[in-house]
């Protein structure tokens, strides 16, 4: 869509219209539409620079090729891009973990950042690549001390741990995406998909993942793990994201802490020192001395 306000104000109207047209008459060319429009990433979202130093590397999957870096020495720890994101997000996190004794193994997923388009194409992806694509950046690294998932990396996260290879002591979910059902019912919304259409684009999506929708939902797929240590971040404020939604999953996880932050929303969590602090201290490390771990914003739920 065109950047400007007012031609993406005319643009959602023409695509509502055509989606309610179609929902009567021709249903399957709105789910074409509204499947396609779901699929496609959003402008990649503004990041600082990765860290210095650090190794670039390169995997192959799914046919494409993923990039990324590793940096320091000790028990791995990957990071997780979300929907549109890109490792560089996640850079506050690089450093202090190093120094807490880690290997940090970020990467771009495919069609994202630096890496190559994946089966998809060109901006659009699916949760099940960004699982496929860290499972096979795992093949490589080796079993993990922890993951750190942001967004949509968290379905990528646990769906890599169920279908693939990848084991791990402790995971963290920030600001996580919960399920595919509740993320799309605002996209539903604004755009007007009718149920007639809605069922055909889940038709849809089941056919390009390869799984029923059922899968993308955190709380069922830790449902057919074993229980691993895991935090939980959220911001109250986050709009993209359902803080109560993280809530339900904490209460449902064994061995889950919930840390609730206020005035940070979606991605300001990921670089906020204090949230930071309390990533790093409950992933520990030989060199971890000191670490802050008391006055995050907000209050803090067991």
């Amino acid at each position: 869509m065109a950047s400007s306000g007012g031609q993406k104000s005319t643009n959602v109207r023409s695509i509502r219209t055509l989606l309610r047209s179609s929902e009567v008459v021709a249903p399957r060319l709105g789910a074409h539409v509204a499947t396609r429009l779901w699929m496609t990433l959003p402008p990649p979202a503004r990041a600082g620079d990765l860290p210095p130093g650090g190794r670039a590397f390169e995997v192959g999957s799914q046919r494409s090729t993923v990039r990324g870096r590793v940096w320091g020495d000790g028990p791995v720890v990957y990071l997780v891009h979300g929907w549109g994101g890109r490792t560089a997000q996640l850079a506050a996190l690089v450093q202090p973990l190093v120094a807490a004794g880690h290997t940090v193994v970020g990467f771009d997923g495919l069609s994202h950042g630096d890496s190559d388009p994946g089966p998809s194409g060109p901006r659009s992806a699916t949760g099940v690549e960004l699982g496929k694509a860290l499972d096979d950046v795992a093949a490589r690294f080796g079993p993990a001390r922890a993951i750190v998932a942001h967004s949509m990396g968290a379905v990528a996260s646990l769906l890599a741990m169920r279908y693939g290879w990848l084991t791990t002591d402790r995971l963290v979910l920030l600001a996580p995406m919960n399920s595919y059902a509740k993320q799309f019912e605002p996209f539903q919304q604004a755009l007007g998909i009718g149920p007639r259409i809605r069922r055909l684009v889940d038709q849809a999506v089941v056919a390009r993942v390869g799984l029923p929708v059922e899968e993308f939902d955190v709380r069922v797929l830790a449902r057919h793990l074993e229980p691993v240590p895991t935090l939980l971040v959220h911001d109250t404020g986050d709009r993209q994201t359902a803080y109560d939604d993280t809530v339900i999953l904490a209460a449902e996880l064994p061995e889950a802490r919930l840390v609730t932050t206020s005035g940070l929303g979606h991605r300001q969590i990921l670089r906020d020192p204090q949230v930071v602090d309390e990533v790093v201290s409950f992933i520990g490390g030989d060199r971890l001395v000191g670490a802050r771990t008391a006055g995050v914003r907000g209050h803090e739920a067991t």
